[in-house]
């Protein structure tokens, strides 16, 4: 039983590095994400009032407006979208597959959101028990200092793990809620062609 036991405690030791290291990665791409999430944020900022003014006057009579109204050098996914909707507005199949290759572009972009939420917390509770541990051993032997040392590195893992988890979640949160608004507009704006085609 204490072979068992020893070969569970080197290999839970073992997965500290890659733990300490993921994390650090995750931290990286949290960080990261900020930034970008920043630049997507003020990029909506721009479109979203135009379009909502569009979509709300929008009837199968105004649809050849829309393009022109739309930002020309605007590259967001729900531009680029629309202007592939309205090209291929006289085909419902290839609009229907459109909107199907923009749910699978909105759930890549928010994969690294998904991604920190659930690998965060995961990672960050690995680096708090792995440690403890060896912190165990230290007090139990009088080693204080390698008890403080392995308690200051399982909290470290612990915010770290917490933090780029809040970050994921945020970032998941507001960005579903663009996306959801974006797919609805596509899906008023397919409504729309099919019913100018059936005229």
């Amino acid at each position: 039983m204490n072979l068992i036991s020893d070969i569970l405690f080197w290999i839970s030791n073992g997965l500290l590095v890659p733990v300490v290291v993921l994390l650090i990665v995750l931290f990286i791409r949290s960080l990261l994400l900020i930034g970008s999430f920043f630049g997507q944020y003020l990029a909506i900022r721009r479109t979203d009032a135009l379009l909502r003014r569009q979509f709300d006057s929008l009837t199968v009579n105004t649809l050849s407006v829309l393009e022109e109204k739309l930002p020309a050098g605007a590259n967001s996914l729900i531009v680029v979208y629309i202007r592939r909707v309205l090209e291929v507005g006289h085909r419902p199949a290839y609009v229907r597959r459109l909107l199907a290759d923009f749910e699978i572009a909105a759930d890549k972009d928010l994969a690294v959101s998904k991604t920190l939420t659930k690998m965060g917390p995961m990672l960050g509770l690995m680096g708090t028990l792995i440690p403890m541990g060896p912190a165990l051993v230290g007090l139990s032997t009088g080693d204080i200092a390698s008890m403080a040392y392995n308690m200051q590195v399982a909290f470290a893992t612990t915010v770290i793990g917490l933090f780029t988890s809040a970050i994921g979640f945020i970032t998941q949160q507001v960005k579903q809620r663009w996306y959801l608004q974006d797919m609805t507009n596509l899906d008023f704006l397919a409504e729309l062609l099919t019913e100018k085609h059936a005229a």
